[in-house]
C-alpha cells in the first residue's frame, strides 16, 4: 500500500490551485498526511525588490503568506496544521528542490491545460515539474473547463 506522510500543494492563487487544495486536503484526511502550501514567486520580481528599501521584502512576504493562510478554512488549519511556505525563484525548479529536501511523498498541484501554442511558447511548470519532481505528481485541472467543454459539446450535437 502506498503510504502519504507529506503531500505538497504549490500555490499560484489561481483556480486550478484552489481545486488541487481541494484534492490534497481529502488525500490528506485519508491518509492523516501533513501537508505543507509552498508559493514560489517569479524572479524577476525578486531581482526588482533589490532596489526597494530593506523590510519591505518582509512585508510582501506576510502578504503572501496572508494570502496562503486564507486558502483554508480555519477548521482545516485546526485540523491539519498546515505548513505555509514562500519562496523566491523559478517556480518548477523550487517545487521540485521542495520536495527533494522535505521528503514530500505526493505533489498535488493545478495546471491550467494550455493549448499547444501556448505550451509551446511559454513552457508549462507542472509538466516541467511531473518530469523532475523526486516523487509523483497529481495534477489538477479547473473543473469549470470540463464543464464549459462538455456544454459545448451539447449544444453543437443539439444544433446537428
Amino acid at each position: 500500500m502506498i503510504s502519504l506522510n507529506h503531500i505538497l500543494v504549490p500555490h499560484d492563487f489561481s483556480e486550478t490551485s484552489a481545486a488541487a487544495v481541494r484534492y490534497a486536503l481529502a488525500l490528506a484526511r485519508n491518509s492523516r498526511a501533513r501537508i505543507t502550501f509552498l508559493h514560489v514567486g517569479s524572479s524577476a520580481q525578486a531581482a526588482f525588490d533589490t532596489e526597494f528599501p530593506i523590510g519591505l521584502e518582509d512585508a510582501r512576504e506576510d502578504a503572501i503568506r496572508e494570502r496562503l493562510l486564507k486558502i483554508v478554512t480555519p477548521q482545516e488549519q485546526v485540523e491539519f496544521n498546515p505548513q505555509f511556505v514562500v519562496r523566491p525563484g523559478n517556480p518548477a525548479a523550487e517545487i521540485v528542490r521542495f520536495a527533494g529536501q522535505h521528503d514530500v511523498d505526493l505533489i498535488v498541484m493545478g495546471t491550467h491545460g494550455r493549448g499547444f501554442v501556448a505550451h509551446v511558447v511559454m513552457g508549462n511548470v507542472a509538466e516541467r515539474v511531473v518530469r523532475t519532481a523526486p516523487c509523483p505528481v497529481l495534477t489538477v485541472r479547473d473543473p469549470n473547463v470540463g464543464a464549459t467543454v462538455a456544454e459545448k459539446i451539447s449544444a453543437s450535437e443539439a444544433t446537428a
